[in-house]
């Protein structure tokens, strides 16, 4: 699979440190989930407020989860095709694997990528996750169009060599934080114009009318969007299990204020919550866009 040219940046720019922050859900059972993201993805509990638990590592937030024992999973619909967990090393990732073969929880895929290496799998109620490392950034393959990915056989056995001091009760690092998401969108073009030409990601690879990859600072990708099983799909309907919203951090509040004329100039319309913009994009995927780490 090769990536096709990229187009131009958009005029605006996000700035280099955009991130993305924590992915929240809403989920069946609460409690079983909950223990799923503890016991197999190695998150710590931050807080609990009745129906809504916050986990991560090292006190930031990556995961939330809200409970609805009368939502529904959806069928063809967009949303969330993988959160992805950014582990800091080759050692954390090769001790995510041992600990993952040692509860018996299945994978779904493991890939090298060139940019990064990745495990694949999903919690008991569909969400897919990939759990992955990257390798610097000077490593990266570079082509005509920018950098090169690609999906390869990952070494499992060179990587679990790496495992042999990994600690019996593994736990996500501290470091450990969400790299990606990956969504579900009916269009792909749709979703390069609002992310590059109106928020101002900068495109890193498009693979036809299929997929596209977009970051900030020269990233390999901080959103994937695909159009694999939901070309003209509806979104979800309200109340649905699945993605509520995904945090996209910036730098400062006047980068916010920037991202919220873009939008506005865009008919975007954001709400603007206590500093928090929240918008769909065209495909009716919520972001949460926010200042400050």
């Amino acid at each position: 699979m090769t990536a096709s040219g990229a187009t131009p940046a958009a005029a605006a720019v996000l700035p280099p440190a955009t991130t993305i922050g924590a992915v929240h859900l809403t989920v069946q059972g609460l409690d079983r989930m909950v223990d799923f993201y503890r016991e197999r993805i190695g998150l710590e509990e931050l807080s609990r407020d009745g129906a809504q638990v916050r986990l991560g590592a090292g006190g930031r937030d990556l995961v939330t989860l809200v409970g609805d024992p009368r939502a529904r999973r959806p069928g063809a619909a967009t949303g969330l095709y993988h959160l992805a967990v950014l582990v800091p090393s080759r050692a954390a990732l090769a001790g995510a694997l041992r600990h993952l073969a040692r509860t018996r929880t299945p994978l779904q895929g493991a890939s090298d990528h060139l940019v990064s290496e990745a495990l694949y799998l999903a919690d008991p109620e569909g969400n897919g996750i990939e759990i992955y490392r990257d390798r610097p950034a000077a490593q990266w393959p570079r082509g005509p169009h920018g950098i090169a990915m690609a999906t390869e056989q990952l070494d499992i056995d060179g990587l679990l060599a790496e495992a042999a001091d990994a600690p019996e009760a593994w736990r996500a690092p501290a470091a450990t934080r969400i790299g990606h998401v990956h969504l579900k969108v009916s269009d792909v073009a749709a979703a390069e114009r609002f992310y590059v030409g109106v928020l101002g990601f900068e495109l890193m690879a498009r693979y036809g009318r299929a997929a596209g990859f977009v970051a900030a600072g020269g990233y390999h990708h901080h959103i994937g969007f695909n159009a694999w099983e939901s070309a003209g799909a509806p979104m979800p309907p309200e109340g649905s299990a699945g993605l509520r919203e995904f945090e996209i951090r910036l730098p400062g509040a006047d980068d916010l204020a920037a991202v919220r004329e873009r939008l506005t100039r865009a008919g975007a319309d954001p709400a603007d919550h206590a500093g928090t913009l929240t918008v769909r994009d065209p495909s009716g995927n919520v972001l949460a866009l926010r200042s400050g780490d």
